[in-house]
């Protein structure tokens, strides 16, 4: 007797008893199997109470104490709306290869403890504090996924970010925890640098090698090889790994930097001819060519300008001084275009990012918010992003602490202005060796300035108070007062008298005593640093902002963790 479409049901009937077995060999606890319909459960379900062989597995975690919290609290992260907010990063794929909830404590796991991708796997097989948290003690000792599964959630987790859902679902956990039912939040922001990932290179290698890569597109849309199209048109760095040796160029010599650049300009420019008789207008403009053409053009103007003081040895010379302030917008990596050059300090310049994050002054190490901008960001275009993020959730933002840096964003003062307190210290006005602008009394509903000697003149519209150079020269205070020029003005800041009411406070207790509850958010950045390390892991923006929240939300595992034990 054979079925519809040529199958025997004797064969149909083998194929649903094997697949039956594959059902039964899975995983206790894993909740991946749907039912009749094709559809998936909506909760995780495991067990809470612990087993005799779980209670002997956790006295190995008495160092590692999120362990023992992954395994007994991880209800309290992993609740209904949390696995919903899992099981919808698969919907339209039919059911996912491995269980998203294990996944994501996997992740967990894997970034508390700093594991390699090519490593869980393995701990989900042989580390039995893994296969505790995971609920795998009883299943076979075995991988639980791929190595490809752990690369596969993360671009959906990127997708779908899922690591703000998570981020804000332990601020949640530990709030409540801590005993707060209101939705009062008072925030302190900082930040610190994060180098990156990509490769940094100079000029010659970053123009070098973005030719290369565009003979390799080039090659690919015109189906030619390679190596030939660089012999055609004599494009010496195309497949070289060193850019300097493929140029003849006598690197001592002190012309050389400059002849190998225009070098390198004229392989582009006979490629650019190239590509202008071989391709349309619009295929040029289509990618991958179009990416692959502005590239060269962007490093080629960002890092080049015409010398008009030597042209025999070429019309191009590189620009000078084109990282020494850090403020530049260069890209200074072909491998992550978003990298950029910033400072540690006035000395220290670096190639990467900025991290910034947003503590809770309530809960000393809970981390609220997060955000990654290119290192040559001020600090201060960080804070509306961050305003808006925390505006977003369910909080009321009543304080926000922050130093200088992030003062001069409008975004804090139009909060302000709008009732929110804002913490901070005042710009530095004093000169070593005479009066500053905080020892003028400045009148601003009347629009007058004082100094010291007691001359009092108006306020222009700009915010400018001159001075009468006469008076201050008979003034007893003039040679405190005045400077070399011997002409006095102010020049008051839009937000002068947010600054004066700062200075004001400052020089009292309370108000010293309130700004020291920025070192909250200090430790909790050392935390979060000490969690992520020093340097991206990752390409990209979006990437290490993913992994940023992450990081943050295993810091406030730990503070969770701290403060359920203190309870």
């Amino acid at each position: 007797m054979s079925a519809p479409g040529g199958e025997s049901q004797l064969g149909l009937i083998g194929l649903a008893v094997r697949a039956m077995q594959r059902i039964d060999t899975w995983p206790r606890g894993c909740s991946c199997v749907c039912d009749e319909g094709g559809r998936m459960p909506s909760s995780w379900s495991t067990p809470q109470a612990l087993s005799d062989r779980e209670k002997r597995v956790l006295k190995l975690c008495k160092k590692r104490p999120l362990y023992r919290f992954l395994r007994v609290n991880r209800h309290l992260i992993f609740d209904d709306e949390m696995v919903t907010a899992l099981r919808a990063m698969y919907t339209g794929i039919g059911r996912p290869p491995e269980d998203p909830v294990r996944l994501a404590m996997a992740m967990i796991l894997q970034v508390a403890f700093n594991e390699a991708d090519s490593e869980v796997p393995t701990l989900t097989a042989t580390e039995l504090r893994w296969r505790m948290v995971l609920d795998l003690l009883d299943a076979p000792e075995e991988p639980a996924f791929s190595q490809g599964t752990v690369f596969n959630f993360r671009l959906r987790s990127i997708e779908h970010g899922f690591a703000k859902k998570l981020l804000d679902k332990t601020v949640q956990v530990a709030r409540a925890t801590k005993g707060f039912s209101h939705k009062r939040l008072r925030a302190v922001i900082d930040s610190s640098p994060l180098l990156g990932a990509g490769r940094v290179e100079d000029t010659i290698n970053l123009i070098g090698h973005a030719i290369g890569q565009l003979v390799q597109v080039a090659a690919m849309e015109a189906e030619r090889d390679a190596a030939d199209l660089a012999d055609e048109l004599l494009v010496t760095v195309a497949s070289p790994s060193s850019v300097k040796a493929a140029l003849d160029v006598d690197w001592r010599k002190p012309e050389a930097r400059k002849k190998a650049l225009n070098m390198l300009i004229e392989q582009f420019r006979r490629l650019e001819n190239w590509l202008g008789e071989q391709f349309t207008v619009e295929e040029r403009g289509t990618p991958p060519l179009s990416e692959s053409i502005d590239t060269v053009l962007r490093l080629i103007d960002q890092d080049t300008e015409p010398d008009p003081d030597d042209p025999a040895t070429g019309p191009y010379r590189i620009r000078e001084n084109k990282d020494s302030d850090g403020k530049r917008d260069r890209q200074v990596s072909l491998s992550d275009p978003d990298m950029r050059n910033g400072r540690k300090s006035k000395a220290k310049l670096f190639a990467g990012y900025k991290r910034h994050v947003v503590a809770d002054a309530d809960v000393p190490g809970l981390v609220s918010a997060v955000a990654v901008l290119a290192a040559n960001h001020r600090e201060h275009e960080a804070a509306e992003p961050l305003l808006e993020e925390l505006e977003a959730s369910d909080w009321t933002l009543e304080e926000l602490h922050g130093d200088r840096g992030y003062m001069p964003s409008e975004a804090i003062h139009e909060r302000r202005r709008a009732g929110l307190r804002v913490l901070s210290k005042p710009p530095t006005s004093r000169r070593n060796d005479g009066f500053g602008k905080y020892d003028f009394d400045i009148e601003f509903d009347a629009r007058t300035a004082t100094c010291p000697g007691g001359q009092t003149v108006r306020v222009t519209p700009a915010g400018y108070a001159y001075f009468a150079r006469t008076v201050c020269a008979a003034c007893p205070h003039s040679a405190v007062c005045l400077p070399k020029s011997g002409k006095r003005s102010l020049q008051l800041h839009p937000n002068e008298q947010f600054f004066r009411e700062t200075a004001a406070e400052l020089a009292t207790p309370e108000g010293r005593a309130a700004r020291r509850e920025r070192t909250v958010v200090e430790h909790a950045l050392a935390h979060v640093g000490a969690i992520q390390g020093t340097r991206a892991k990752f390409l990209g923006l979006d990437k290490n902002l993913f992994d940023l929240q992450r990081v943050a939300a295993v810091n406030n595992l730990y503070v969770i963790n701290r403060l359920l034990e203190a309870a």
